[in-house]
């Protein structure tokens, strides 16, 4: 029995080996694929708020417009934590508190060697307060407000003084009602609330400056100390009317109105300049307030920061300097600055400081010594819109194309010219060996030239804050950037646009985009034409319009260039093409403009006659409903420049049910009370061409948000069932039926028959805030549809899971088909994640493009963050696996050629033999 027993150590091993296996199996499966094919990049947004953390010398705390609270390294501009708050309005920050340490706020309890808490309040109905630790960003404490009048509530402002929280809500008209609570647990520290009378105050024309209630009106600034025993109104004249409210100056009891600066507490007054900022702060000296000013010289690109004591009014040279601002900025807001006594004590030490920039295009710069240490491009926290295109060829490639440019019908010249072409790559070749090769393009060198596969692109993105950029699709690297301060979206939301007028496929011509949008002033429309690839304006850059624009369409039609035209509708209905000289391709073309809140769509004809366009009025629907309640929401058109691969769909019995494939159709969603069903949500398919509506559909107690796909002859749209509080997914599915009525040239005009419709709807176990479909060069592929999900995963959905044909009985008939037995749940396994676990924050919209790989599409999702991706809907049959063994086949290849010629000597020896016998 003694043999049988195990010693110590053999048991020590075999738990070892055991735990090691098990250890091994939870590795992932795709853990090398992470980062490959994909990047993502983190963004905070346009700084509202900020302040140097006064527990650490390398951190920043900001909050910004896209409600995000966030510290930043002033070493590298890393974000070391970020909390994203919830969507607007109840997001929204009103108020950020980053404590000194002589006024910094603590939790009763807490040691002395923990954090000061930083102060968010957010939203208004109800307000929050929260206490957040500076080092690790968790929540310490929270505690909410709820007012007793909401719509008082939403003009409510906010501040910190001596440790208390004051909540100023003001009255228009009247007076001004402050509360004073206690920061960290929100007891109110007085028993009534404050009023302090003041009929003078206006809405949008008011701001809190430290603790004065500031108004501009006409032509001066009037302003009250809240926190007086006997507040008594302060009057600062203007030398001009006051059109806006007036800006605070962040450290002290000043404004900014029309660009001057104006102290409230004594009559100190200091002229900023149109893009000037002033910022006070009180721990740069011991015992003395320091105002910073900054102004830019846009002749030399550079920014100006000059300091003085307010106490006499004298120069600091010691932290004044002068910085290279760059042309891409917009006008730069001092945040924040932090100052330090470096090279000893006393008379020796000199001031060294870190100022904080945010400019109007949302850029974020540390300032160190003079120096720009560090930017952080935040507009692309809030993108609008995005395309991917085509990158240029490279030189040898180049050559060949104007080689067979060249069709003169000369044979011997064509033959010259190749020999030259040859001989010329040879000596390139030779020359670039030797290192005395002639220079590379521009393009060659940033390595921005087309690959073989088409993957490589230029991803083009234009952001709210109306900076466009330049970035490379494979590394995520910006090329280039520019910054558009005058142009701003369209009413209604909507965005502002980007058309790619001609590709780079049309070489030597280069690619050609245009941006259109509003002037911010006159709100006019706004033009900019630029090079996708290099960023360089075209034909002038910006082009103003003396009209505001209704509509806008690319022309079906191309000029001798290959340059597409832009349709234009202006106010008036008056129809213009640009370039002019392309006017003449916009010869009956329909377009529509709609009306959201009286839910009328109108269609009109474009006709060129005699040099001059003109605008016929065709049709008009009113959706509005019998009460005049229901608005549109969205209106989803097809993708331009989709390819249907396949014209119907072959059932069990091998009969073909043909596809309603009308080019011209639109998807128009309206939503609007009820009396009975609360809200009711109705979609309509109508034909811009001829006004009619192919199809519609209702939906009693739903509401918003909707996402909606239109393509081919299918729509897929998501929204949230109130009745059931769930989100639902209805797909939406249009047949001819067995005969086609015309195969190859469809005609809104020639009265097709209405199409047989097929619906099913869906539930999923989550909200969805946008939704694309892929789409790749020729349409062979299988069709996906991507929704970006509000808990920041991207999902791929199978057609197939979508399918209205999904049979609710007798499945053995659709088994023949392929056709998946219908579930009213959608499964959603880890597996379809296209992000896996990078999360994007507040995902707003998906954009989808081809790749020279039919079995690819290019993806690219923004919100808070950018993730960009690929994706091959029915795996890439087109492209060799990455494992696949080239070693194992040459073998066999080099061994398969050997043993040929092996066979042929025997084989011509034994014909050689059997011919004697």
């Amino acid at each position: 029995m003694d043999c049988l027993k195990r010693s110590p150590s053999f048991k020590l091993t075999h738990w070892l080996v055991v735990l090691v296996a098990v250890v091994h199996s939870t590795s992932g499966l795709y853990e090398d694929q992470i980062g490959k094919f994909d990047w993502r990049q983190h963004y905070v947004g346009k700084v509202k708020f900020g302040g140097f953390d006064s527990s650490s010398l390398d951190r920043i705390i900001v909050a910004t417009e896209s409600n995000a609270l966030a510290a930043i390294s002033a070493k590298s501009g890393d974000i070391l934590w970020r909390q994203v708050l919830e969507k607007s309005p109840r997001g929204d920050i009103k108020l950020l508190h980053v404590p000194n340490p002589g006024n910094g706020v603590q939790a009763s309890g807490r040691s002395s060697n923990r954090a000061f808490d930083v102060v968010t309040v957010t939203g208004a109905s109800p307000a929050m307060v929260r206490g957040w630790n500076s080092n690790t960003g968790s929540l310490e404490w929270e505690w909410s407000l709820l007012p007793s009048a909401p719509e008082k509530a939403e003009h409510a402002f906010w501040f910190v003084a001596e440790g208390s929280l004051y909540h100023v809500v003001p009255v228009w008209g009247s007076h001004i009602e402050l509360t004073e609570y206690m920061v960290s647990t929100g007891q109110q520290a007085k028993p009534t609330t404050t009023r302090i009378s003041a009929a003078w105050i206006k809405e949008g024309k008011c701001t809190i400056a430290d603790r004065f209630f500031a108004c501009g009106m006409e032509q001066q600034v009037l302003a009250i100390d809240l926190l007086a025993d006997n507040p008594q109104i302060v009057a600062k004249p203007l030398e001009t009317m006051a059109l806006d409210s007036p800006r605070a100056v962040p450290g002290e009891a000043a404004i900014v109105q029309d660009d001057i600066m104006y102290s409230l507490e004594s009559d100190f007054k200091l002229a900023l300049g149109a893009e000037g900022s002033a910022l006070v702060d009180d721990n740069i000296l011991e015992g003395e307030r320091v105002l910073l000013r900054s102004s830019v010289d846009r002749a030399r690109n550079v920014l100006q920061v000059s300091a003085r004591k307010l106490s006499d009014n004298s120069a600091l040279e010691a932290i004044e300097f002068v910085a290279d601002y760059g042309e891409t900025f917009g006008s730069p807001d001092l945040i924040a600055v932090r100052c330090k006594t470096t090279g000893g004590n006393g008379p020796r030490g000199q001031l060294a400081c870190r100022v904080l920039i945010s400019s109007k295009d949302g850029a974020l710069t540390l300032i160190q010594q003079g120096k720009a240490k560090w930017t952080r491009e935040e507009a692309l926290a809030d993108v609008e819109t995005a395309d991917f295109l085509d990158l240029t060829l490279s030189d040898a490639e180049g050559a060949i194309e104007e080689e067979l440019n060249n069709k003169n019908g000369d044979v011997f010249g064509a033959l010259q010219r190749r020999i030259t072409s040859q001989i010329s790559h040879v000596k390139n070749l030779v020359l670039h060996v030797l290192g005395l090769g002639p220079a590379p393009s521009k393009a060659q060198k940033a390595g921005l030239v087309r690959d073989d596969f088409g993957l490589h692109k230029m991803l083009v993105v234009v952001t709210s804050t109306g900076k466009v950029f330049g970035i490379d699709n494979i590394s995520g690297k910006q090329h280039w950037a520019r910054y558009l301060p005058e142009m701003i979206g369209f009413a209604n939301g909507q965005s502002i646009k980007l058309m790619v007028q001609r590709t780079s496929r049309f070489y030597p011509l280069s690619a050609q985009c245009l941006i259109l949008g509003r002037h911010r002033d006159n709100k006019n429309g706004l033009i900019y034409q630029f090079n996708p690839i290099t960023g360089q304006p075209v034909n002038g850059g910006i082009v103003q319009l003396p009209y505001k624009i209704r509509q806008a369409s690319l022309l079906h039609e191309t000029g001798p260039d290959f340059l597409r035209g832009v349709l234009l509708l202006d106010e008036n209905n008056e129809a213009h093409v640009l370039p002019d000289s392309l006017a003449k391709y916009a010869n009956n073309f329909y377009m529509f403009s709609a009306d959201r809140e009286s839910a009328t769509i109108r269609g009109y004809l474009v006709e060129y006659r005699n040099g001059k366009l003109s605008t016929v009025p065709t049709w008009t629907v009113d959706l509005s409903g019998a009460g005049k309640t229901q608005q549109i929401i969205a209106i989803e058109g097809k993708n331009p420049i989709e390819h249907v691969h396949s014209q119907g769909r072959v059932l069990a019995d091998r009969s073909v049910l043909y596809k309603y494939i009308n080019p011209n159709l639109i998807a128009v969603a309206t939503h609007g009370p009820d009396n009975i069903h609360k809200y009711i949500l109705n979609v309509y398919l109508l034909d811009v061409v001829s006004g009619s509506i192919v199809f519609s559909m209702s939906h009693k107690r739903i509401r918003p948000p909707l996402q909606m796909v239109h393509s081919e002859n299918w729509l897929v749209y998501s929204y949230y069932n109130d009745k059931v509080r769930r989100t639902e997914v209805t797909s939406v599915e249009l047949y001819e039926g067995k005969t086609q009525t015309n195969s190859t040239v469809w005609s809104s005009l020639d009265a097709p028959p209405m199409p047989l419709v097929e619906r099913q709807s869906y539930v999923l176990p989550v909200a969805v805030a946008t939704m694309q479909e892929t789409i790749t060069e020729k349409g062979i592929t299988n069709k996906h549809i991507l929704f970006g999900l509000t808990t920041g995963a991207v999902v791929e959905m199978s057609w197939a899971l979508l399918d209205p044909r999904r049979p609710v009985t007798s499945p053995e008939k659709a088994r023949e088909e392929g056709i998946i037995p219908y579930m009213p749940e959608l499964p959603m396994p880890h597996e379809i994640i296209i992000n896996y676990n990078q999360t994007i924050a507040n995902i707003k919209g998906i954009h989808t493009a081809p790749s020279g790989l039919e079995s690819t599409c290019l993806v690219f999702v923004h919100g808070l963050d950018i993730f960009v991706t690929r994706v091959a809907p029915s795996k890439t049959f087109d492209l060799l696996k990455e494992d696949f063994d080239y070693f194992l086949i040459t073998v066999v290849l080099i061994l398969l050629t050997s043993t040929s010629y092996v066979v042929k000597i025997f084989a011509s020896k034994k014909v050689i033999k059997q011919a004697w016998k």
